[in-house]
């Protein structure tokens, strides 16, 4: 089934602020949350997809990247998606976009509410981790699968992340196990009672009878991670991929934040780009130009024969069909654009010199610019159209 549009989601206009992106998922998350909807997969599945929508429009970038390119910006390296909070709460989904659960649904609840997702309460969300992937136009053209060592914060393997020293821990006797805690607070509307995370487990429901004495009660410590990731055909410079639970692991068993990957584009030996298009710039002698040749030019994935047409002028742009880069996520490829420089020679003997003169003055060697040759300006504008 075909994504919905992720303004379509949340019921907003396309040019509307943040506070009013941010106000609407609340309502949706309020509306399809599985404390008022028990048992109901549908609304499960709405409160995902709002979650999946607010994600990108709450972020500037990549907003921007969804309004030019829709969902296929996202598709690829761990684009995303509803499936990226499988295994997640619906609270810690809401934690993960820096909301305090018990204040959006305590007057709904009445601090009473149950804990979504059952199980044990996990602590802290690691935080987001950012990488830079250089990446040649070969590699842009054809997609790449690289491994690259990310040093980042890692389980503590002594007390399996736990952060208590042989896994022993009590049962938090300010929560009672329950990892919240309840509060009464005035209102415009009256004493109202809300539940948030206990301070003294952190939301955990347990704490350590003895801190762990490797990371010392945290439940991660620093270490490395050879992490395997898929880049798509077709990125662009600055780009930004994201794969969901390879960030900084989380306190005390958390959930481990996401690791961000912008894509960098190397400079390249012969071409430059121009969206999907690469420009070759290639030089001739005048009598190449003249009397026309064949020649070989490079391309990204080898080396193509063209034809030079007698009288090319200087400036001419020659077009290779689909030897350019591919759209991300489409069917569509760019081309090679070949930019014919002719080439003046700066020194001559004696006897280039004397075959110049004779030519100099006969009339074929006289400037004739017509109708069909055109400025430099229109030639690029031809040649992007």
């Amino acid at each position: 089934m075909a994504k919905r549009d992720y303004y379509e989601v949340l019921g907003v206009p396309k040019n509307s602020g943040a506070d009013d992106i941010k106000k609407a998922y609340r309502k949706k998350a309020l509306e399809y949350h599985p404390d008022k909807n028990q048992g109901d997969k549908a609304a499960e599945d709405k409160f995902k997809e709002a979650a999946e929508a607010y994600e990108v429009l709450s972020d500037d970038d990549k907003r921007a990247r969804y309004d030019r390119h829709g969902h296929a910006a996202f598709e690829g390296v761990g684009g995303g998606g509803a499936s990226s909070y499988e295994g997640m709460s619906m609270d810690d989904i809401l934690r993960r976009f820096g909301f305090d659960t018990d204040d959006v649904f305590g007057e709904f609840f009445g601090g009473g509410r149950r804990r979504s997702g059952g199980g044990r309460p996990r602590g802290e969300r690691g935080s987001n981790l950012r990488v830079r992937v250089k990446m040649t136009l070969e590699e842009i053209a054809t997609g790449v699968k690289k491994k690259i060592k990310v040093r980042k914060q890692v389980p503590c393997t002594t007390c399996n992340g736990s952060g208590a020293r042989d896994g022993a821990v009590d049962t938090c006797t300010t929560c009672r196990g329950s990892g919240m805690v309840g509060r009464v607070s005035n209102t415009p509307f009256g004493m109202m009672q809300t539940t948030a995370a206990c301070p003294t487990c952190g939301g955990t429901g347990s704490t350590a009878k003895s801190p762990c004495n490797v990371c010392k009660g945290d439940g991660r410590v620093f270490g490395e991670e050879t992490i395997d990731i898929d880049i798509p055909a077709g990125v662009n410079d600055g780009i930004q991929l994201s794969m969901s639970g390879k960030g900084n692991a989380g306190a005390k068993g958390g959930p481990a934040g996401d690791l961000i990957i912008s894509i960098e584009e190397e400079p390249h030996e012969h071409f430059t780009r121009e969206g999907n298009n690469i420009v070759f710039e290639l030089y001739i002698n005048m009598a190449d130009a003249a009397l026309g040749a064949k020649i070989e030019v490079p391309t990204l994935d080898g080396r193509a024969r063209m034809t030079i047409p007698a009288g090319t002028q200087s400036g001419k742009i020659l077009r290779l069909r689909d030897k350019g880069l591919p759209q991300l996520q489409a069917y569509e490829r760019g081309d090679q654009l070949v930019h014919v420089n002719v080439w003046t020679p700066k020194k001559l003997n004696e006897e280039e010199k004397q075959l110049l003169e004779r030519l100099r003055d006969m009339p074929n060697f006289q400037p004739s610019p017509g109708k069909d040759d055109k400025g430099f300006f229109d030639r690029i504008r031809d040649a992007f159209s």
